[in-house]
C-alpha cells in the first residue's frame, strides 16, 4: 500500500480538535457495553459494605431490585448476580445451589417481577458460593475436584436458575463438558431461549481475593483451583477451551480476569468472531480504587480508559464493579 510521507502526511492533523478526534475514533464505549456484578445477601433493607472492595456492597433482595432500577436508568442492559451464602447453608455437596428458594433464585424472581425484560439477569453457575470447602465442584476423599459428578449438579443448578427467570446462565466452574450438558438440559426443559455465557477462559489468578470476601469463601478454600482453572502461562489452551464451549452450545464466551489477559480477548475475537466478554475482576477494581485514593491517578479517567481498553481488544462487553459509575459518566 502506498502512503504519503511527512510532511504531506501529518498524523496529528486529525487529533487537533475534539470534533475531529470523535469523528475518527475507532472504538466506542457506551453503557450498553457494561454488565454490573452485584452481591446478594439475606435479610431486608440490608447493605453490607465490603472492606476489600471500597464502594461495593452486598445487598438484600429488596435493595437488589432497587439497584436494578438504577442500572436501567443508567442504560446498563444486564446484571450479574452472586450470592453471599451463610455458613450454616454451606455443605460439602453444595446442596443449597439446588434450593429453588435460595438467595440467587429469590433475587432473580424479584428483579423480573419488578422490571421484566427491561434488564437482563445473568446468573453464576458454580458450587463455590455453596460449598463448605470453597471449591467450585464436588471433591473426593483426597480433595480432588470431581468433574463428571460436578457437572450433574451444575445441570440442576442451571435449571433451578432458569426456572427462577434467569436470562443468561454463566457457568464459571471450568469443568469439562458442562456447557453441552447444560444446553441439552435447558432445551429439554423448555428453556431453549435462555442464553449460555461460558466462562470459557477462566484463569487461576491472584486477582480474585476481594471477590472471595464478597461471597464469603475466603478462608474456606482447601488447596487451590489450579487443577481446573487455567494456567496463566497458556494462551493456545484458551482457544481450545473456547472452541469446545462454542461447539457445545455457548452463545457467548468470557475471558477472566480482564486487563492482564487482553491478548486472550483479542485472540478469541479474531479466531471465532463471536460475542466475547471480559470480567474486570475484583482485584483489578481494588487496584484502581487504591490508585485513585493514593492520588496516583484520576479515578474517572482510570475507569474509562481501562474499560475502553477492553473494547479496543475486541470485547463486546465488560463485567465491572464500576459499571454504574462508568455508565453515569458516559451518560453525562
Amino acid at each position: 500500500m502506498t502512503r504519503a510521507t511527512f510532511p504531506d502526511l501529518r498524523l496529528r492533523r486529525t487529533r487537533r480538535t475534539a470534533w475531529s478526534r470523535a469523528m475518527v475514533r475507532e472504538n466506542h464505549l457506551t453503557p450498553a457495553n457494561l454488565i454490573w456484578p452485584l452481591f446478594v445477601c439475606a435479610g431486608e433493607d440490608v447493605e453490607e459494605p465490603i472492606a476489600s472492595l471500597p464502594g461495593v456492597s452486598r445487598w438484600s433482595v429488596d435493595l437488589i431490585v432497587e439497584r436494578a432500577g438504577d442500572a436501567i436508568a443508567a442504560g446498563i442492559p444486564c446484571l450479574a448476580l452472586f450470592p453471599y451464602t451463610e455458613a450454616d447453608r454451606r455443605s460439602e455437596d453444595g446442596a443449597e445451589a439446588l434450593n429453588p428458594d435460595n438467595l440467587m433464585c429469590r433475587a432473580v424472581r424479584a428483579i423480573k417481577a419488578a422490571h421484566g425484560d427491561a434488564i437482563g439477569v445473568l446468573t453464576d453457575v458454580a458450587l463455590d458460593p455453596y460449598t463448605s470447602h470453597g471449591q467450585d465442584g464436588l471433591v473426593d476423599d483426597d480433595g480432588r475436584v470431581l468433574n463428571d459428578e460436578t457437572v450433574e449438579v451444575l445441570v440442576g443448578q442451571a435449571l433451578n436458575q432458569a426456572r427462577a427467570g434467569a436470562d443468561i446462565i454463566a457457568p464459571s466452574d471450568m469443568m469439562d463438558g458442562r456447557i453441552g450438558a447444560i444446553r441439552t438440559a435447558l432445551e429439554g426443559a423448555g428453556f431453549g431461549h435462555v442464553q449460555i455465557m461460558s466462562y470459557a477462559a477462566k484463569y487461576a489468578s491472584a486477582f480474585y481475593g476481594p471477590f472471595r470476601d464478597a461471597v464469603g469463601s475466603r478462608g474456606l478454600l482447601k488447596g487451590d483451583k489450579k487443577g481446573y482453572q487455567m494456567d496463566p502461562a497458556n494462551a493456545e489452551e484458551a482457544l481450545r477451551e473456547v472452541e469446545m464451549d462454542l461447539a457445545e452450545g455457548a452463545d457467548s464466551v468470557m475471558v477472566k480476569p480482564g486487563l492482564p489477559y487482553l491478548d486472550i480477548v483479542r485472540a478469541v475475537k479474531q479466531r471465532f468472531e463471536v460475542p466475547v466478554f471480559a470480567y474486570q475482576v475484583s482485584g483489578e477494581y481494588a487496584m484502581i480504587e487504591a490508585a485513585a485514593a493514593a492520588g496516583a491517578g484520576d479515578r474517572d479517567a482510570l475507569v474509562l480508559e481501562t474499560l475502553l481498553a477492553f473494547r479496543r481488544a475486541g470485547a463486546s462487553g465488560i463485567l465491572t464493579y464500576h459499571a454504574l459509575h462508568a455508565a453515569r459518566l458516559l451518560g453525562a
